[in-house]
């Protein structure tokens, strides 16, 4: 069954999780830790890099509670370990064992553990770290290898479809979230109007080059923005498959791009050289890229709104839900409608 990994959780979900309880948790798989404990920056989920008293060095990542069912997590650690074993460098988690009965394994091979007791809220997953910087992006030659990379991860993804993880499509990432800002009186009353009335127009031009388009859908990264990839001298390793999802193949491919509309043009022709080495690409889907710009956007807002009950989101982000902001949001989808037309 697909989930709404983006409903509003009925309690601050991460009160309880402490050090301690992260060092428990890795504890009861086998993995003692040594003390050091580094936690990473992520707002969804919370990962730490833990070091351990074998010398080995691994990143935990512990899930957000009742964010994703167990068995779109799994979907989610099936298709990293599928790349693996095709020799696509994205970084997978573990199998882990349990050695004290502490935690309750889940999957074939077991690849989450859930805690009991206290920690019975926590689900965890265990990767190696993997260091690397930030890709240049301004460099063809990076932008052809990050295309070839989505090549061979798309000919992987093109092999099935996700069945318990949510398809890229207007009505999930548009207008349930639309909904959902509408619903928790997010948006402030003066800008009300014009953003309802903008963010419409903009849904409305989605939902038309959807339509339009009728693009085939595949397994994707979902979120493949630079600050997933970590490059390192042998080329990308690929991090955070937590937005896996079906969709269009330019939606990993679109989020790689920068500047005006010429600008995006000249860095599509290394990203698609590299990407034809392995797998055909429908230059059709090009036209998806201002509506799934506009999706994200929308989608971004409800994110936040979804959250704010996690003390990390308001200190992040304490400008969501000033008039200014909801002013600038209504700005942003009346520039996307004039986009979305003008490339019609």
């Amino acid at each position: 069954m697909t989930v709404d990994p983006d409903a509003r959780p009925a309690r601050t979900p991460y009160a309880g999780l402490d050090p301690d309880c992260v060092l428990d948790l890795l504890d009861g798989l086998g993995l003692r830790g040594d003390g050091r404990l580094l936690q990473l920056n992520s707002y969804e989920n919370r990962v730490f890099q833990v070091f351990l008293e074998d010398g080995r060095v691994v990143v935990a990542k512990v899930y957000r509670p009742a964010r994703w069912s167990d068995a779109a997590i799994l979907e989610e650690h099936a298709f990293a370990r599928e790349l693996v074993d095709a020799d696509v460098p994205v970084v997978a988690p573990e199998i882990l064992a349990c050695s004290d009965g502490g935690l309750a394994l889940i999957g074939k091979p077991p690849t989450l553990a859930r805690g009991r007791g206290s920690l019975a809220a926590y689900r965890v997953a265990v990767a190696a770290r993997h260091a690397g910087r930030s890709p240049e992006l301004e460099d063809p030659h990076t932008l052809e290898w990050l295309g070839r990379f989505l090549g061979r991860l798309h000919a992987v993804g093109a092999q099935r479809g996700f069945k318990h993880r949510p398809s890229m499509s207007p009505a999930w990432f548009g207008h349930a979230a639309r909904q959902r800002l509408l619903d928790g009186n997010f948006v402030t009353d003066a800008e009300l109007p014009s953003w309802t009335s903008w963010c419409d127009a903009a849904l409305a031009c989605a939902d038309r080059a959807f339509t339009e388009q009728r693009a085939s859908t595949l397994r994707l990264h979902g979120d493949f923005h630079p600050g997933n990839i970590m490059w390192r001298d042998e080329g990308p390793h690929v991090v955070d498959l937590d937005d896996a999802c079906n969709g269009p193949a330019v939606q990993d491919l679109w989020m790689l791009l920068s500047g005006d509309a010429h600008a995006m043009r000249e860095q599509l022709v290394p990203l698609l050289s590299g990407y034809r080495m392995f797998r055909a690409f429908d230059e059709r889907e090009l036209a998806l890229i201002e509506p799934l710009r506009t999706l994200r956007m929308i989608h971004h807002s409800a994110w936040i709104a979804a959250r704010w009950d996690d003390p990390a989101f308001p200190a992040a982000f304490p400008w969501f839900g000033s008039p200014a902001y909801w002013s600038q949001q209504a700005t942003q989808m009346r520039e996307q409608v004039e986009a979305m037309q003008a490339a019609a």
